[in-house]
């Protein structure tokens, strides 16, 4: 008797916990993958992502971001032993829509895109255009009180873009930012 077809590992699911950019936490049901995005009062300039390791229960910078709230922020990843980057260098932004892509580790290129309202992070060679990450926006009871669903993060389970969970992270920060951005620009212009 053939052994029983192996199923497809579920998605992995990353929740955010409030619906800032600079403050809030990112992490899966078993906190085996968690992630605090916090900018402290004492350094509003500076937002930094804080990967928790189960092993030694510590918090560990993984990436910073700086001006993140301005208009020309850049990052470094490594913590103190990183160097810093523009982060027009580390995300090339679409200039006719939202989105962009950056460089993986290992010479991967990745991109945010929109389908249906929802950013998508697809891998650039890939010829069937599926997504390695889809985000879904939260909900709120009666569109105006609290959060009824947070938002979060769709993940797959590939190796490709687990291990570089980081630099996907920061991507998302500086896309949603810009994005974030554009929106108010718009709205102050129609008036």
């Amino acid at each position: 008797m053939p052994p029983p077809a192996s199923k497809s590992k579920p998605p992995h699911r990353l929740e955010f916990t409030m619906n800032s950019l600079r403050n809030t936490t990112l992490s899966t049901d078993d906190d085996s993958m968690h992630y605090e995005i916090v900018t402290r009062f004492w350094h509003p300039n500076l937002t930094k992502i804080n990967k928790f390791d189960m092993e030694t229960r510590e918090l560990i910078t993984v990436a910073e971001i700086e001006g993140l709230a301005d208009g020309d922020p850049r990052v470094r990843f490594g913590g103190d032993k990183g160097t810093w980057q523009s982060a027009s260098e580390f995300l090339k932004y679409n200039s006719d829509r939202v989105g962009g892509t950056f460089q993986a580790n290992n010479d991967t290129t990745f991109r945010w895109k929109t389908h249906n309202g929802r950013f998508q992070l697809i891998k650039m060679d890939d010829p069937e255009k599926k997504p390695m990450a889809e985000f879904h926006p939260h909900k709120r009871h009666f569109f105006v009180f609290r959060m009824s669903k947070h938002a979060f993060f769709e993940v797959q389970p590939n190796p490709e873009v687990l291990d570089v969970i980081d630099k996907f992270i920061v991507s998302y920060l500086l896309v949603e930012r810009h994005r974030r951005d554009s929106r108010i620009s718009v709205k102050l212009e129609r008036h």
